[in-house]
């Protein structure tokens, strides 16, 4: 566990991938974010997954759906808000069995499927996409911390598509030494797995501790998270005002398959190669917060 001795090597080092310039490694500065982990229905849930992940499943056919919004104050293309929707995955020819994954995440290729990464800037963008795969687009989002809460909105096209609302623990005292976190996301007809390791000081609630709120929006890229029958009680909650997070610059790739020829084609590189190396950010997002609400916060 930790971060691999090859990163460490190559620390101080200089690359140019897609016309974009790197100082190795690919890392923040200390930024705040802000997670919550709701229970679905994971049958729901894996008829909106790639065939080569599954959901990872709790007791009583439950998966999770994972919201992670960090604030990067700093990085090697500049400051963005990137707001993850994902679900909680195995990756193999078979499902993995209940919890267990939870506990040994090499062995079942344990991490998060993404549906949604929607980000500040269209250089996050070139690089998220291109290099990585991740399914980033440029969206009106905002990060904003109170004494009592930590809240985002993401909306597009002037629409709610998400807000995420959390009660702030009280203290954020759990150490997390270079966690490892794994994303999986389709791109090009290919799935593609990446790593980031995570370091910083944690506030954490779980089971009935934990309180959040979060809104889906009329905005179309909405309704596939109104299918996962998204449960009310969040099972964690999480701020880390100070995270490090270190994105490894090696990329695990698969074919996507499926039982007949697919009829669409896959999004290429077509929608990222012309991109600009830009860190303009888009207005902050201003659509009423109304929508299907789920959660326990302010209810």
């Amino acid at each position: 566990m930790g971060i691999p001795k090859r990163i460490k090597a190559i620390s101080g080092q200089h690359s140019l991938v897609d016309g974009i310039p790197f100082q190795l490694p690919v890392q923040c500065a200390p930024s705040p974010v802000l997670m919550a982990a709701f229970p679905i229905n994971a049958d729901k849930a894996k008829a909106v997954l790639p065939a080569e992940v599954h959901p990872l499943r709790l007791r009583n056919n439950k998966g999770l759906l994972v919201i992670t919004v960090i604030n990067y104050l700093g990085t090697n293309i500049g400051k963005y808000i990137e707001y993850s929707i994902g679900i909680a995955c195995t990756h193999g020819l078979k499902p993995a069995p209940p919890l267990l994954p939870l506990l040994l995440m090499n062995t079942f290729g344990t991490g998060q499927y993404v549906l949604e990464l929607p980000v500040s800037t269209k250089i996050s963008v070139k690089g998220g996409k291109g290099i990585w795969g991740m399914p980033k687009h440029q969206g009106n989002l905002n990060f904003n911390i109170s004494d009592k809460t930590v809240s985002s909105q993401y909306d597009l096209d002037g629409k709610l598509v998400t807000y995420i609302e959390i009660a702030r623990p009280s203290f954020s005292f759990l150490p997390l030494l270079n966690i490892p976190a794994v994303n999986y996301c389709a791109f090009r007809g290919m799935l593609l797995k990446s790593s980031i390791y995570i370091r910083g000081t944690a506030g954490m609630k779980l089971f009935k501790f934990a309180n959040a709120k979060l809104v889906l929006g009329d905005h179309p890229r909405a309704d596939v998270l109104k299918t996962l029958e998204i449960e009310n009680q969040p099972l964690m909650t999480a701020f880390i005002p100070d995270v490090i997070g270190t994105l490894d610059d090696h990329i695990e790739s698969w074919f996507l398959h499926e039982a007949t020829s697919p009829s669409t084609l896959p999004e290429g590189f077509e929608s990222v190669i012309d991109l600009p190396l830009d860190e303009t950010w888009p207005s902050p997002p201003s659509a009423p917060i109304i929508g299907e609400t789920f959660g326990n916060l302010n209810r």
